[in-house]
């Protein structure tokens, strides 16, 4: 269950429990869903019943747990736990982080249609070019490090991750074997990134803001270096490709995927080779 399934649930369970009036408040528009906290409890929390609990005219714990009933036995959905004031903690079943990545790599998120885009001044343009032009509209910064081919230019560091994703499937290639994921991957950090796009995504949408998207793929890519820096996804020496690298490298190809489709909301190319 990627993030945005999962506000979608919690909706629904927002839904069904006005429907039974047992919750005499308005079903609101969405229902927020982040990533959990350190040191707090499960995957992924909402605040959505602290949100409701004026409007029903009830304690936010007595809300979450009418929304907790509703939520336990859910597919994709582990545990569901009110904590602290009244928030729902979630805890998804242990291949919920694998379903996130096969679908990721199985689709096409290239597109520039959902996002409305502040125009480039043309001034910027010539003396930028078209990708920094469009990144310095969203993160305006110093000429020089918008055309900076270095880690302290954020837009490079995006586009610098992508090209290493894009690498990593062509020397995979090389070495004659694909991704496929089939056993879990140890990085919860860049998995939960990559659930997080529709998220991120339709937030950018619904707030008029596409500097979030922009944001959010810097955090990414950060992510996705580390990541790759520190796993062996690709086979070394004699060793022969295993299942373990076949599912690292489908960890690489959905963010491969997130960052090429992020940046083509912004206008913002995605080179393969840099």
């Amino acid at each position: 269950m990627t993030p945005a399934e999962l506000s979608h649930t919690v909706l629904r369970a927002v839904r069904r429990a006005v429907e039974e009036d047992v919750l005499p408040a308005p079903v609101p528009e969405r229902a927020a869903v982040e990533r959990t906290r350190p040191g707090g409890s499960g995957d992924y929390a909402s605040n959505v019943a602290l949100r409701l609990a004026r409007t029903a005219g009830k304690p936010p714990r007595e809300v979450a747990e009418l929304l907790r009933e509703r939520l336990t036995g859910v597919p994709g959905i582990a545990a569901v736990e009110v904590t602290g004031p009244g928030f729902l903690s979630f805890t998804l079943d242990a291949d919920a982080g694998g379903r996130t990545v096969r679908e990721l790599t199985e689709r096409d998120l290239v597109r520039s249609d959902a996002l409305r885009l502040p125009a480039p001044d043309p001034a910027a343009l010539a003396r930028l070019g078209d990708d920094a032009a469009a990144w310095g509209a969203l993160l305006p910064a110093p000429d020089t490090e918008l055309l900076a081919q270095h880690e302290r230019n954020p837009l490079f560091r995006v586009q610098y991750a992508h090209s290493r994703s894009r690498a990593l499937r062509r020397n995979a290639a090389d070495l004659g074997f694909s991704a496929a994921y089939g056993s879990g991957v140890d990085a919860p950090e860049l998995i939960g990134l990559l659930g997080a796009y529709p998220v991120e995504l339709e937030a950018a949408v619904r707030l008029g803001a596409p500097e979030r998207v922009a944001r959010y793929l810097v955090t990414l890519a950060d992510a996705f270096v580390r990541y790759q820096e520190t796993r062996h996804v690709l086979p070394s020496g004699d060793e022969k490709p295993s299942a373990a690298h076949r599912s690292r490298l489908a960890v690489a190809e959905a963010a491969g995927t997130v960052l090429a489709g992020g940046l083509s909301q912004l206008g913002v190319s995605a080179p393969v080779h840099l």
